[in-house]
This record gives C-alpha cells, sequence and structure tokens, in this order.
C-alpha cells in the first residue's frame, strides 16, 4: 500500500494550514497518509525529530511517499541521508524548506539557538539523493523565512523539480493556504 508521511514544521500541528487538506486528498488517491505529531515542536531538535521520523516510517520502500513543511524538510533530509545506500523511497514534497534561514525566522535569541544546530550540521547531499528519483521543492516568493537562493539549493543538490508560487510567504497563517494545488499535483501519477 502505497503510504505518504506529512511531517509538519516548527511550532507546528498535524491539524494545521493545508495538512489536513493535503492528507484528505491523499486519502482519496488510496494512500495511508501518516501525518505524526512531532515531539515538543516549539523546541525542534535534530536528536530527536530523526529518530522520532525514523520510528514512524518504520520499513521505508518505494511506496512510501514523504511531504515535509519548513524543519519538516529538515528532519525528512537528515533521515533519509541515514538510511542505508540501497533503500529507495518514493517522491519526496519540500513545502517552504531551507538550509538558511532569513535574518527575520531568527531575530530573537531562542529561535536563533533552536535554529543553529539545524544550520550548523551540514546535510550530504549525495546520500540523500541515493533514496529517491523524485524531489519537488516549493518556495514562495515572498517568504519572509527563507532565503530565495534555498531554491537553487534544492534545485543543484536533489535535481529537484523547483516550483515557484507568489505570494503564499511560508505557507502559513493565511486563510487562502488551507489547499496547496501545487503539493497535490506531484500525486498525480502515483
Amino acid at each position: 500500500m502505497k503510504r505518504a508521511i506529512i511531517v509538519h514544521g516548527w511550532d507546528g500541528f498535524p491539524e494545521n494550514h493545508w495538512f489536513p487538506w493535503l492528507k484528505k486528498k491523499l486519502e482519496e488517491k488510496k494512500f495511508q497518509v501518516i501525518a505524526p505529531q512531532m515531539p515538543d515542536p516549539e523546541n525542534p531538535k535534530i536528536e530527536t525529530w530523526v529518530p522520532y521520523l525514523k520510528k514512524i516510517v518504520g520499513k521505508p520502500d518505494q511506496e512510501t511517499f514523504f511531504v515535509g513543511h519548513s524543519i519538516g524538510c529538515q528532519t525528512i533530509l537528515r533521515y533519509l541521508e541515514q538510511l542505508p545506500p540501497e533503500i529507495k523511497v518514493g517522491k519526496v514534497l519540500f513545502v517552504g524548506g531551507w538550509v538558511n534561514l532569513t535574518s527575520k525566522a531568527t531575530e530573537d535569541k531562542n529561535s536563533k539557538n533552536l535554529a543553529k544546530p539545524w544550520l550548523k550540521k551540514s546535510i550530504d547531499w549525495k546520500k540523500v539523493r541515493l533514496h529517491s528519483e523524485h524531489f519537488t521543492a516549493i518556495f514562495s516568493d515572498d517568504d519572509p523565512f527563507v532565503p530565495a537562493e534555498d531554491a537553487q539549493i534544492f534545485k543543484e543538490n536533489l535535481k529537484a523539480k523547483t516550483i515557484i508560487v507568489k505570494g503564499k510567504g511560508h505557507f502559513t497563517k493565511r486563510e487562502s493556504l488551507s489547499e496547496i494545488p501545487e503539493a497535490l499535483n506531484l500525486f498525480e501519477t502515483v
């Protein structure tokens, strides 16, 4: 059975934003959808989020698909880089993913301290790329937290299809963001 794992972002919940809409749409396509509540979302840590995702996923295969938002994308990247080289998964979608942050994202000391390990601990892109043939990254042209250059980083390092949408911010906190059609489009051919 096809499984989709949706990983929310920092200070997020599976019931936030566009996640319930995507979950419902994927279930209509006969996916088993897992949208876990990540541990201590106000204080996301690599050493708790990545092992938790590993536990949730269990045994991944080509029928396992990933959708991440913001720090959820970082979590998926770090999870994939730890897999044995022979393991392949289905498509991977990053929404508002980042490897750098704007100064607005870390303007207070607590945010800066929480983000620091995620920003400093490098990602082994070659290891990540081994695990899927299909990476897609969606960015907004007015994201206050993610620098525009990050789109190029995903494109170059993962050969990801990158999509830049207009006026969606960080894909949160706007009534118009109860759905992201571009995210669902990725699953049209599955």
